[in-house]
């Protein structure tokens, strides 16, 4: 992690842990917000006014959070708006690296295509020389005053839900006021039950830890079937939100990762008929495909090695939904 704009030692995925050796994900370091008109959001400070060709995203396709804003991105048809590049899944002591100037990346990475960094922390360093903290992705930089707006996923994806609505797809509309309760109630529930419960698991430091944290995951996989037994085609009925999209992005990567790589292996999602043919139901939407990559996922948490000491990368497993693994951004 960076400390005073220095970056510390080698990287190492354990960012912090209590006593009883539970996994804490870190706070995001930078919370502005993109306006339609420029004014403040909820947090940091007003200047960032919603424009075509102002903001660009910085996104690893191995990492689900960033996933959800490049989710977001495509079902809103914002690719002409907001640029994007993409990191290269295997993660290096230094952290998220790009491909370009001489580097080796996998097929799908990119350059630093605004600042020919190397590393993602570099961009931290370039926005706030003294930042501490993590760098991690997504990462919306602001091209025009040339920093980080936010690198808070849950904020990027509200924003591109409705600050470009003048250029993208207004039809679209993840956040829909007659199900934001249920969308506020859900999201905190899906995050503690199965997007960082994968991430509990798989980064345990006890085995207490861990088998706490895969029996909420299981527990929360088992309630989602049964939420989706009465036909309803997404979770909170027959029109995608924001809630499918924080949870495809664990789903897609579940088989694939999770299950191997972190040791969440009571059962696989193909084990659950209604929950794949949910994740089945999403993955064909318009655009949706594109942003998935069973490629990068496995060599990005099968190149840790702190799980892997080995980085041998498994094979399969063959994963129903992906008839073949393209990806066009």
């Amino acid at each position: 992690m960076l400390m005073n704009g220095e970056w510390q030692a080698a990287w190492d995925p354990y960012q912090k842990t209590n006593e009883n050796g539970d996994f804490i994900r870190q706070a995001s370091s930078f919370r502005h917000w993109v306006t339609k008109d420029g004014s403040a959001g909820r947090t940091g400070r007003a200047g960032f006014k919603a424009e075509p060709n102002r903001y660009h995203l910085y996104v690893a396709l191995i990492c689900p959070w960033a996933s959800r804003a490049l989710m977001v991105r495509k079902l809103k048809k914002l690719e002409s708006v907001i640029s994007i590049s993409i990191v290269d899944p295997r993660i290096t002591e230094q952290g998220w690296s790009f491909a370009g100037k001489g580097l080796t990346g996998l097929k799908g990475a990119s350059e630093d295509h605004l600042h020919h960094k190397q590393f993602i922390h570099q961009l931290y360093t370039h926005a706030d020389p003294k930042v501490s903290g993590r760098a991690t992705v997504p990462v919306l930089w602001d091209k025009f005053t040339d920093t980080i707006v936010n690198n808070e996923s849950a904020d990027i994806i509200e924003m591109l839900n409705s600050a470009f609505d003048q250029w993208g797809d207004a039809s679209v509309n993840l956040r829909p006021l007659h199900w934001l309760a249920d969308i506020n109630q859900l999201n905190p529930w899906l995050y503690e039950h199965i997007n960082n419960a994968v991430y509990q698991a798989g980064f345990a430091q006890s085995q207490t830890a861990y088998k706490e944290a895969v029996s909420r995951l299981f527990a929360g996989i088992e309630t989602l079937e049964q939420r989706l037994s009465d036909g309803r085609d997404y979770l909170l009925g027959n029109e995608l939100s924001e809630v499918d999209v924080r949870l495809f992005v664990t789903l897609v990567r579940f088989d694939a990762a999770y299950v191997g790589a972190f040791k969440c292996n009571l059962k696989q999602l193909q084990d659950y008929p209604l929950l794949s043919d949910y994740l089945q139901r999403i993955y064909e939407l318009q655009g949706v495909s594109e942003t998935v990559n069973i490629e990068h996922i496995k060599q990005g948490y099968y190149s840790v090695k702190a799980l892997n000491p080995s980085g041998i990368v498994p094979i399969g497993p063959k994963l129903a939904f992906l008839p073949a693994n393209k990806v066009t951004l």
